[in-house]
């Protein structure tokens, strides 16, 4: 039975996620203070499987929260719960390390079905659980090196700082190259999602690879979009 913190100080809203998670086969412990989950999750992580998180919280919001405890190594999966629809919010979440994000007003199943996706995310990529061929692979193209099982990425011989989600979806990337793969497809074979859901979490990904791997951003030569369809990642062997 998986572990999940809900960390939501709208006693309403708390009440009516920890129903539906608990309906759906969890643990659940819920609070609605960021400094309390916080001390928490730094005592106790290992006991979580995954932590629903809103933002606007007292003694401290859920941005700092997400952003200490990925300064610390703590890697329970974050779901982010955001009121505010805006861009700024959803980038800066994802740059500190969530692995997801829902916006209120929300469906509880929803929710619970984007826990259960994040969470078939964190078993499928578990070192022991992965064969010695795939641990030992590494993806070339052009001036980038992914390393699979060192989980790390050189660019020009530099290694760069990925979040979990940017490494695994430049990884899908590489894995098939010359492929044009759509919005929807990245989002059932990187995110995990089977129904249609807010593609724009794709798209800030995408933006964030190309700041890192592309000699310009504004004019990518690897990951390019493919207008009306979503991404193609073009081997650019030439650019080493």
């Amino acid at each position: 039975m998986p572990n999940v913190l809900i960390v939501d100080d709208e006693e309403s809203i708390r009440t009516l996620v920890e129903y539906n998670f608990q309906r759906s086969g969890f643990d659940v412990e819920a609070v609605g203070d960021g400094k309390v989950a916080y001390d928490i999750l730094r005592a106790r992580a290992d006991k979580f499987d995954l932590v629903v998180l809103d933002l606007m919280l007292p003694g401290m919001d859920g941005m700092e929260v997400c952003r200490r405890l990925r300064q610390e190594n703590v890697s329970v999966p974050i779901i982010l719960l955001t009121a505010r629809d805006e861009e700024v919010d959803l980038v800066l979440g994802l740059e500190l390390g969530a692995d997801d994000y829902v916006t209120k007003p929300f469906s509880p199943r929803e929710l619970v079905a984007r826990a259960r996706a994040v969470l078939r995310r964190s078993e499928a990529v578990e070192p022991e659980s992965k064969p010695a061929a795939l641990q030992s692979k590494v993806l070339k193209s052009g001036n980038i090196a992914l390393d699979v099982s060192r989980h790390e990425v050189r660019v020009n011989g530099e290694i760069l700082e990925f979040t979990p989600k940017e490494f695994e979806l430049l990884q899908y990337f590489m894995e098939n190259p010359e492929h044009v793969l759509s919005r929807d497809q990245l989002l059932d074979r990187v995110w995990g999602y089977s129904s249609a859901t807010d593609t724009r979490i794709v798209d800030v990904h995408v933006s964030h690879l190309r700041e890192k791997i592309e000699r310009n951003s504004k004019n990518p030569m690897y990951i390019r979009t493919v207008r009306g369809i979503g991404y193609k990642f073009s081997d650019a062997t030439s650019t080493s």
